[in-house]
C-alpha cells in the first residue's frame, strides 16, 4: 500500500504552493473541514490521517515506530516528498504542531512556514518551565485513559474543547475520540503527554506562527509564549477564541490569522 493510501491523503486546490494540515490526538482530517477549504483557491491543500486515526490503514501501526513523535514526523516528510512539496506551509493542531516542527528540522526544504495551533513542547512542569500539569496529574490522566478509554473520552473531550455553551462541539470531539482505536489512542496519548521537545524549538528553520486560545486546559498562554520565545523566527497571535480546538470553535479567526501570516 502506498503512503497516500495508508495515510488517507486527500488533495484539493490548485495553487502553486502546498498547505498541509495535520490533526491532533483523537481526531482526524475532518477537524479541518471549516478551515482548509478557505485556502483551496490559493494553495494545493493536503489533508491526511496519522496512522491509527480516521481512514488510515490501522494495519500499518507499528508500536516501536510510533513510540516517539519522530515516527509521525517521518510520515509527514514521506507524504510531502511523495507529493513533491517544496517551500510549503504546514498547519498542525495540538501535538501535530510539534510533529510539524520535527518534520521541518528533518527536511527544511519542504516547509517554509509552520502554523502551530495550541502547541506544547512539554506538558509536564519542570523546574521553572510551566507545562500546565504536574507529573501526578499526567499519571492520573493516563491511568484513567488506560482503565476506561470511553469514559475518559466522555469526561475529557468537553473540557478540552471548552465552549460549554456550545455543547455540540464537545459532543463532536467526544465522538471523534470514541471512533479512534482504543489501544492505539492509549499509546499515542502516552507518547504525546510524556514527550519533551523543548530542545527542538531552537532548531526549527521555518518561520512560525503560534496560534493561542484563552482558557485552553491543554496548552495555556504561558506554554504558547514559551514556544514563541524559543523559536528562531516566530510570531504569536492570541485568537478571539477559547478552548483547545479553534479549528472547530472559531474557524474564521484561524483562517484570518493564517492568511495574514502566509
Amino acid at each position: 500500500m502506498s503512503i497516500i493510501q495508508r495515510n488517507n491523503v486527500k488533495e484539493k486546490g490548485s495553487g502553486p504552493r502546498a498547505m498541509m494540515f495535520a490533526h491532533g490526538f483523537g481526531c482526524d482530517q475532518n477537524m479541518w473541514r471549516f478551515v482548509a477549504p478557505a485556502f483551496e483557491a490559493d494553495f494545493r491543500t493536503i489533508l491526511f490521517d496519522h496512522v491509527g486515526a480516521g481512514g488510515s490503514d490501522l494495519r500499518a501501526y507499528d508500536r516501536d515506530k510510533y513510540d516517539r513523535l519522530d515516527g509521525y514526523a517521518d510520515d509527514v516528510v514521506a507524504i510531502a516528498r511523495e507529493l513533491g512539496v517544496e517551500k510549503g506551509v504546514f498547519v498542525g493542531h495540538s501535538v501535530s504542531a510539534m510533529i510539524g516542527a520535527l518534520a521541518a528540522i528533518r527536511a527544511p526544504e519542504i516547509f517554509e512556514s509552520i502554523v502551530m495551533v495550541g502547541p506544547s513542547p512539554r506538558y509536564i512542569n519542570d523546574g521553572d518551565y510551566h507545562g500546565g500539569f504536574s507529573v501526578a496529574q499526567i499519571e492520573e490522566l493516563l491511568d484513567f485513559l488506560d482503565d476506561n478509554y470511553l469514559g475518559w473520552s466522555a469526561a475529557m473531550a468537553p473540557q478540552i474543547m471548552g465552549n460549554p455553551d456550545r455543547a455540540e462541539l464537545g459532543e463532536e470531539l467526544t465522538n471523534s475520540f470514541c471512533r479512534t482505536d482504543p489501544a492505539i489512542a492509549k499509546h499515542f496519548a502516552r507518547v504525546t503527554f510524556l514527550s519533551d521537545n523543548r530542545a527542538d524549538l531552537p532548531l526549527v528553520p521555518a518561520r512560525a506562527l503560534v496560534l493561542q486560545c484563552r482558557e485552553d486546559i491543554i496548552a495555556d498562554e504561558k506554554v504558547g509564549e514559551y514556544v514563541h520565545r524559543n523559536l528562531p523566527q516566530s510570531e504569536m497571535i492570541l485568537l478571539d477564541a477559547t478552548g483547545h480546538c479553534p479549528n472547530l470553535s472559531a474557524p474564521d479567526a484561524v483562517i484570518a490569522a493564517i492568511r495574514s501570516f502566509v
